[in-house]
């Protein structure tokens, strides 16, 4: 979503005539995002300020992949949950039950007011045997002041206490893009991952199996990827110039 559809708060130039010509084309898509914050009527209702038309059901989070990953887990199985409203609404639809009782698992997500207090009592439950895992691995996420640490910054402090690695759902495990794909009923070699990051979107397109395209909209430059040893199937000045 970020760094392809919108820039902050802002529609990036054509995107919302590319989601048009999707919809025309009858051409089934999903918006993914790393952020495990909002729910998807939250970004829904965010996208379509701004001109995007879209339902609900576009958009895949990382707390939807992860609620997934846990329900073929252990299905019924009790979690602690660090979030917002994105993640505790994910587990709960996916019948998980909230508690801070011996929770099976230790779920963390991301919030804009962690509270030591909680991110204390998750250091103290992995300890006793909760089972550690995380929606994303991001370190940083943009807010309107300027960075905030994200989910993989915090679970770098908990990780740094306990000695227990999380296990991260989101991009780029390619877990988040086979669940993306069975929420949309389709096969890889049908889809196209399109993103404006190599390490995430590109490569959890590459490791998946996917055609990939790179948008330049974001935080990806020519000359950056030069520099990496994996290059995307094609790169587009943004998705205002992708043909379908």
């Amino acid at each position: 979503m970020d760094g392809v559809i919108i820039r902050g708060s802002e529609l990036i130039l054509g995107a919302d005539a590319f989601i048009q010509r999707l919809h025309q084309r009858g051409i089934k898509f999903l918006i993914l995002t790393n952020n495990p914050m909002y729910t998807p009527r939250d970004l829904h209702h965010r996208l379509q300020r701004i001109g995007i038309q879209v339902t609900p059901d576009h958009l895949y989070t990382s707390s939807l992949a992860t609620a997934s990953f846990l329900k073929s887990q252990t299905p019924n199985a009790t979690c602690f949950a660090l979030g917002e409203s994105g993640l505790t609404e994910a587990l709960h639809d996916a019948g998980f039950i909230l508690t801070d009782h011996d929770p099976d698992y230790v779920v963390l997500g991301e919030t804009n007011a962690y509270s030591y207090g909680q991110i204390t009592q998750a250091v103290r439950l992995i300890n006793s045997g909760s089972r550690f895992i995380a929606t994303n691995p991001d370190t940083a996420g943009p807010s309107e002041s300027g960075l905030v640490p994200a989910c993989g910054a915090v679970a770098a402090l908990i990780q740094a206490v306990t000695g227990v690695a999380p296990y991260f759902v989101g991009k780029p495990n390619p877990l988040m893009m086979r669940s993306a794909l069975r929420f949309l009923n389709e096969h890889s070699e049908n889809a196209v991952m399109v993103g404006d990051n190599m390490h995430t979107d590109v490569r959890v397109g590459i490791e998946s199996g996917l055609e990939t395209v790179l948008v330049l909209t974001g935080v990806t430059t020519r000359e950056m990827v030069e520099q990496l040893p994996y290059r995307p199937t094609r790169i587009v000045d943004s998705v205002a110039d992708l043909e379908l």
